[in-house]
């Protein structure tokens, strides 16, 4: 794990503070018995919550009903390994509706950001979703809007997030919600060897405006959705690599931009995306919608155009501006290339197959 230290950077008119590779922070120590204990107790709703600051190392026949929740600067570093436990947030459950594990940035009351980074999550059940969060939700948040005004949004929003998070061999069960969401400005998530199942109303898997340089590699994506697997809206410079597509009639990876949503510019293109070495399986590829989509949208949503009148952004314009992106190498098992669909002849698409 690199070590980091703490610096303030002024953006936006607000004081950021940033974890930059460089001076020895603490490593998290092991948690107490009692903290385990504390986490282990069932979830009610006057404690129906854990703040976690430790390396936190449970055993395979753990249930947990009490949110996890990584908050902060002094949340870095710190290790989750479930040893195959299950982390329960499903329909029925105190903490339904929320996120089961969340990794957040928080602000002061003076207006500072803390953000963590270098945390790891692993060997886990979740029946619920995780969350990764910066300076909101989602795109619509207070903050996130406030800072999209301005000319240097994303680079606001980046430093202001979570950064370098790894989520590996993980199970997640959808239950209605996105099961894995990473939000406005996140960078350098690793998602491996993981599974994601259930139902969903949304994406297996959302990448929201701002966000950039985050890995999804060797994972199996096989939830039931009316919407596509992985949905890049505004998120830049990902690599989608070696991962199972099952029976992804309703899209694999679309590539997009929330023109305008909830009065909120989105700055980022979805630009330098590598979606290569994937597999994707149709039980009857008939009627099923592309398995990547670049420029799926285009301006053609009812809320485009309801952001405010700046020269930025989708402010300026709707289009997506998926460009410059690489879809490579990827077999489209019972369907055909004619699934991959693209519109811009600066992306570069090549030696896909049947």
């Amino acid at each position: 794990m690199p070590a980091y230290k703490r610096t303030a950077a002024i953006a936006g008119g607000i004081l950021v503070l940033v974890l930059y590779p460089g001076a020895p922070v603490a490593k998290p120590m092991q948690c107490s018995a009692d903290a385990y204990a504390t986490i282990k107790a069932p979830a009610t709703k006057q404690d129906a919550s854990v703040e976690v600051r430790c390396d936190l190392i449970l055993s395979p026949g753990d249930i947990i009903t009490k949110r996890l929740i990584f908050s902060g600067a002094s949340a870095s570093g710190a290790t989750l390994d479930c040893k195959g436990a299950t982390l329960d947030g499903t329909r029925g459950s105190i903490n339904f509706g929320k996120p089961t594990v969340l990794i957040r940035s928080i602000k002061s009351q003076n207006g500072d950001w803390s953000a963590p980074s270098g945390i790891a999550v692993r060997n886990c059940v979740i029946k619920g979703a995780v969350r990764l969060q910066g300076l909101g939700t989602n795109g619509q948040a207070k903050d996130v809007k406030a800072s999209s005004l301005t000319a240097n949004h994303t680079a606001f929003a980046q430093a202001s997030a979570p950064s370098q998070i790894s989520l590996s061999n993980l199970t997640f069960i959808a239950d209605g919600r996105v099961p894995l969401y990473i939000g406005p400005g996140i960078t350098g998530v690793r998602l491996e060897k993981s599974t994601l199942t259930g139902k969903s109303n949304g994406p297996a898997l959302y990448l929201d405006a701002e966000s950039a340089e985050n890995t999804i590699t060797q994972n199996r994506f096989a939830v039931t959705s009316r919407r596509e697997q992985i949905a890049i809206d505004g998120s830049a410079k990902n690599v989608i690599s070696g991962n199972i597509f099952e029976d992804p009639v309703s899209g694999g990876v679309f590539l997009y931009r929330n023109c305008g949503e909830g009065g909120t510019i989105r700055h980022q293109k979805p630009q330098h995306n590598t979606i290569s070495g994937n597999t994707f399986k149709y039980k009857m590829a008939f009627m099923a919608k592309p398995a990547v989509w670049l420029n799926s949208r285009n301006g053609a949503q009812r809320y485009c155009f309801r952001d405010a009148a700046h020269p930025f952004g989708s402010s300026l314009s709707s289009q997506d501006f998926a460009q410059f992106n690489i879809v490579t190498g990827n077999r489209l098992i019972g369907g055909g290339t004619y699934l991959i669909r693209n519109t811009d002849p600066s992306n570069r698409i090549e030696d896909n197959s049947n």
